[in-house]
């Protein structure tokens, strides 16, 4: 089989000669997979010249079809051969024969941005939405982990609605007694919330808002969020060429750089994130053992039986929910909670990530609620980190990068303590 690409306007374009059978049926799902992943959600496949078309290519062509149905996106075989136009019909699958998939003039419709902003590395379209003031809310201390370990009553039960989004040490479970052997990292947004268990088992669990069920954790330390973000910020890697030619693929764009943008887009220095994002690969830490009334050791090398650090960016092609708080200026209650999220000083934030499965975003405008639900209920979770900066001088790619993106911020606008 031999597949070529070429672009008109905002659609990709693939030409198919051969046949597609069970044997190169896969050729041709890594090619739409990675058309995907670069970016593309119209896109149509000249069959003109394929000879034979089996199950198993329908199949291929009948999961593109409805990925990009549900982000809205286009999908068509256009100039079936009659071996192909034949097998689709006798299939009843004529909804694949949609002809070629129009160029759009101009924005399509949703993808209209109040405003952009660049850096180095990307391109950001930025939504202004109807927002409310971020709350933010510190809960219980976090030095104790290393001073005197946990007890009962740093126990704090926090829910997490729509509305509020989060990060901490917490766990899923009926009170303290219930939790103590399994509290590990966690992250809430959206209605949906996920943790790393610290019990053994290294599964991560997860619950999101169905019906009266709002997402509720037992909670060591934490920061919560309560309001609605400012802005979107919709990012994607400028084009960098890819090695052999071919399509041209998105830039890594580190961690720092995003949220330097979110900090810009909502025009604040204190800022809460949630960001739906392609990973290029994460880096940070998570807990091992529960520090439930044992002071943890965090000189080296005693440190490793407690945190099992990424040896190099790890959950690299996933689709990350990363949560978290930044500053660009010292004078907050905030600050101890925080560090450095590049080589320099600012900005400087605390981030948890959870690490699923990859699927596309739909493009333009999109509701956080709506994208988290979608996220956890149909994709698998893989694990959960704090993310962490190497600052060390032998490391080339020292922090988390991303692809392409959303990002909800929304300047935080009071801070409490509990």
């Amino acid at each position: 089989m031999e597949i070529a690409t070429q672009r008109s306007g905002d659609v990709l374009e693939l030409k198919v000669r051969g046949r597609l059978d069970a044997y190169w049926a896969d050729h041709l799902s890594t090619a739409l997979d990675e058309a995907v992943r670069e970016g593309a959600d119209r896109i149509q496949v000249d069959m003109a010249e394929v000879s034979y078309m089996s199950s198993v290519g329908i199949r291929v062509l009948l999961r593109f079809y409805k990925q990009l149905q549900r982000i809205k996106g286009s999908f068509a075989v256009c100039r079936p051969s009659e071996a192909v136009k034949t097998v689709l019909e006798l299939s009843g699958l004529q909804l694949l024969l949609a002809g070629a998939v129009a160029a759009t003039e101009g924005a399509r419709t949703g993808l209209a941005a109040a405003r952009s902003l660049e850096t180095e590395n990307a391109a950001f379209d930025v939504f202004d939405l109807a927002a409310s003031p971020l709350r933010c809310r510190v809960v219980g201390d976090p030095g104790r982990f290393a001073e005197a370990g946990f007890g009962p009553g740093d126990c704090r039960l926090l829910t997490f609605p729509e509305a509020t989004f989060g990060l901490g040490l917490g766990a899923f479970g009926r009170g303290f007694a219930d939790s103590q052997r399994r509290f590990g990292e966690f992250v809430a947004a959206g209605g949906g919330a996920a943790y790393l268990p610290t019990d053994g088992t290294n599964v991560p669990d997860l619950v999101v808002a169905t019906g009266g069920l709002v997402p509720e954790l037992n909670v060591l330390y934490g920061i919560a969020c309560d309001g609605v973000p400012s802005c979107l910020a919709r990012f994607e890697g400028k084009a960098a060429p890819r090695a052999g030619g071919g399509l041209t693929r998105a830039a890594p764009v580190p961690l720092s750089e995003i949220v330097a943008a979110c900090l810009d887009a909502a025009a604040a220095d204190a800022v809460g994130v949630v960001m739906v994002a392609e990973s290029a690969g994460l880096m940070g830490a998570a807990l091992l053992r529960s520090p439930v009334n044992v002071t943890a050791a965090l000189d080296y090398p005693r440190i490793r039986e407690w945190l099992s650090f990424t040896p190099e960016r790890a959950h690299s092609r996933s689709l990350a929910l990363v949560v978290g708080i930044a500053l660009r200026a010292e004078r907050s209650p905030l600050m101890p909670l925080l560090r450095p999220l590049g080589r320099g000083a600012w900005p400087a934030g605390h981030f948890h990530a959870a690490a699923f499965s990859y699927r596309p975003l739909q493009k333009g405008r999109i509701e956080l609620a709506a994208t988290v639900s979608s996220l956890f209920e149909s994709e698998t979770l893989q694990g959960v980190l704090h993310l962490l900066a190497d600052d060390r001088d032998s490391t080339g790619r020292p922090q988390s990068e991303f692809l392409r993106g959303a990002c909800w911020v929304g300047p935080i606008a009071e801070i409490g303590v509990e």
